[in-house]
């Protein structure tokens, strides 16, 4: 609660820091942190394996998506992977059935302690436990976002002048991560609540358009929920998938292999249910 009150009051003094540098800084670091972070890597890679890439680059994928404020990547992918398994169901950790803000963004204040992430590392991540770099995000996560303020801060004055450093601070920082928060969360409850059906999932997750135009694809999400390993969210041809497009460009340079295809057949409104399984989560463990 801290850490995002933090953020939401530091982007209001967006008005007074206002620079069209500190504008064109937020808008590429929301797609850095937020498009190749959190949908790029921590969702279709770390979570879903929807495509293998070197190490390195694996690495700085994960680093992204640490900075784009939603919790080191373990964390992150833990709890994906448990919604994917309970999706709208009793233990879903975010769904729009225990309200559309709880969905939102309440479901993470609760204080649930270690022992219950190290337990939810253990079950839904155990893949991810094994490479030291992510473990050493997730011990650090508050650290890197000190580091780039600071990056941030002497770019601005050492290039420009103060004004300018404040204005990297407050839209490079503040505001991209509002809204980065917001438009990937919005997946978790917009996309579970409005929005047309391609595939009859046995959840709510629908397909919301303004929700993959602003979160780079990812409001394609009744399409993932179908086929949730499938690299492509857009299953039609209006659905654009930012994501997607960059996955076939790393394919296309030889920085992406073994990428999942999207379903060859096209969607259909009354396609049969759908069901599939993460091969990276333990199945035969209680809840």
């Amino acid at each position: 609660m801290l850490w995002v009150g933090f953020l939401h009051l530091g982007a209001l003094a967006a008005p007074f820091c206002f620079t069209w540098y500190g504008l064109g800084l937020a808008l590429i670091l929301s797609w850095v942190t937020g498009g190749l972070g959190v949908c790029l890597g921590f969702h279709r890679l770390l979570t879903h394996s929807s495509f293998k890439t070197y190490r390195p680059v694996r690495g700085l994928l994960a680093l992204f998506g640490t900075l784009a404020g939603e919790g080191p990547p373990i964390m992150w992918v833990s709890a994906h992977r448990k919604h994917h398994r309970f999706s709208d169901e009793e233990h879903d950790p975010h769904s729009p059935k225990d309200g559309g803000w709880w969905s939102h963004m309440l479901w993470m204040f609760p204080r649930h302690g270690s022992q219950h992430w190290a337990q939810l590392y253990r079950q839904y991540s155990p893949d991810l436990l094994k490479e030291p770099f992510l473990r050493l995000l997730d011990r650090t996560f508050l650290w890197w976002h000190l580091a780039l303020g600071v990056c941030l801060f002497s770019l601005g004055w050492g290039l420009w002048d103060l004004r300018t450093g404040l204005s990297f601070v407050v839209y490079g920082m503040f505001v991209r991560l509002v809204y980065v928060l917001h438009v990937t969360w919005a997946v978790n409850s917009a996309s579970h609540m409005w929005g047309y059906r391609n595939y009859e999932t046995r959840d709510n997750s629908r397909n919301l358009w303004w929700v993959g135009l602003l979160a780079f694809g990812e409001g394609w999400h009744n399409n993932h929920h179908a086929y949730p390993r499938s690299a492509s969210h857009g299953h039609r041809w209006w659905e654009i998938d930012l994501t997607n497009w960059i996955i076939c460009l790393m394919k296309f340079s030889g920085l992406a292999w073994n990428v999942v295809p999207k379903p060859s057949s096209s969607p259909r409104h009354t396609a049969e249910v759908v069901t599939t399984s993460e091969p990276s989560i333990p199945t035969s463990q209680s809840p």
